[in-house]
């Protein structure tokens, strides 16, 4: 995998990426924001979920995947991830040992099937600092107030209720966290999301973008910023109303 050029949003607020342990403030969740249905879906297709893993591991790791997106979101010993959408747990495998004693990784999933696995895999493995939690496609069900860098793997385009996740993200990220989205700007039914349609929707559900960085032929991770306090479903229509994002 090669490096890229990284793009900037012309404005904004500089996001630190390391917080100091139990003390993060957090992001409230706004009691309009608690029915899962009640957020749009997206107007596009969503991708099926058809596996676990995006490839084999030992093609990932030639390929240097997780160390390249560790680097470019500053992934460190001591911080507190999520992985959602950990499937087999590639993720979480090599963050446990990153991160350390001292940090803990959040293996969420909404997938049963995976979920065991997950499970399975962290006891065979004895990954002491991984926490296996079951979501819904419209939530994470992460602890509030916790997550420093929150991660999305080749997933995005198979999210069910993105905007619903998205809101429900809010309330578990430190302040100053960060999420990376590493997808293809292949079509969503193609298992891609392309990058205008998804700073659209990350728009609309009131995260601000970062950076785009280029790491292979097709491929990139886009990072963003969370909102002070999660959107209401409302909010969220009001903005795709003004700003739809289709296709």
């Amino acid at each position: 995998m090669t490096g890229g050029p990284v793009r900037r949003a012309a404005a904004g607020r500089r996001w630190g990426l390391v917080l100091a342990l139990g003390c993060a403030a957090g992001h409230p969740a706004p009691a309009a924001a608690q029915d899962t249905a009640a957020y749009p879906r997206p107007d596009r297709p969503v991708a099926r979920i058809v596996a676990p893993s995006w490839t084999g591991e030992a093609t990932r790791d030639d390929a240097g995947e997780f160390a390249r997106v560790a680097e470019l979101l500053g992934i460190r010993r001591g911080m507190r991830v999520a992985d959602i959408g950990a499937g087999s747990g590639y993720y979480v495998a090599r963050l446990a040992p990153l991160v350390g004693p001292e940090g803990r990784v959040y293996a969420n999933d909404i997938v049963p099937r995976y979920l065991a696995q997950l499970r399975e895999r962290v006891t065979r493995e004895r990954l002491g600092n991984v926490s296996v939690i079951e979501g819904t496609p419209g939530d994470p069900k992460l602890p509030a107030a916790t997550v420093q860098v929150a991660l999305m793997i080749h997933m995005y385009h198979e999210i069910e209720d993105p905007f619903g996740l998205l809101a429900r993200l809010v309330p578990a990220m430190a302040d100053d966290g960060l999420l990376g989205i590493l997808d293809m700007e292949f079509p969503t039914a193609q298992h891609g999301t392309p990058p205008p349609l998804l700073r659209c929707e990350l728009a609309a559900a009131g995260w601000t973008f970062v950076a785009l960085h280029e790491t292979g032929a097709s491929e990139y991770v886009a990072t963003f910023a969370p909102p002070a306090t999660a959107p209401s479903a409302a909010q969220v229509r009001a903005r795709l109303a003004a700003r739809p994002c289709r296709a």
